[in-house]
């Protein structure tokens, strides 16, 4: 199966955890220090993975990628999208 690939903020952190424990590697693209960057979002089954260019992140369930994917801004802020509807 190909990565998908998205930029920082196209899908909600918890569609992305979803595409993640169903087997799928996420490219994100984000800017980085002032600088676009792809990093890579796995799970192999046990661990969930963030591979910057600088550093790989390692998580031990859901809740701790979650909370990686919404403090590192990759994700969608659904709050938003809601505010701006109503």
């Amino acid at each position: 199966m190909d990565p998908l690939r998205i930029e920082a903020g196209e899908l909600t952190a918890e569609e992305i955890l979803d595409e993640l424990s169903d087997g799928r590697r996420i490219v994100v693209r984000a800017d980085l220090f002032g600088a676009e960057r792809e990093m890579t979002l796995r799970h192999d089954g046990e661990t969930f993975y963030c591979d910057t260019p600088t550093r790989l992140h390692k998580h031990d369930d859901e809740e701790e990628m979650l909370t990686c994917i919404e403090r590192m801004g990759y994700g969608r802020d659904d709050d938003a999208d809601s505010a701006a509807t109503d």
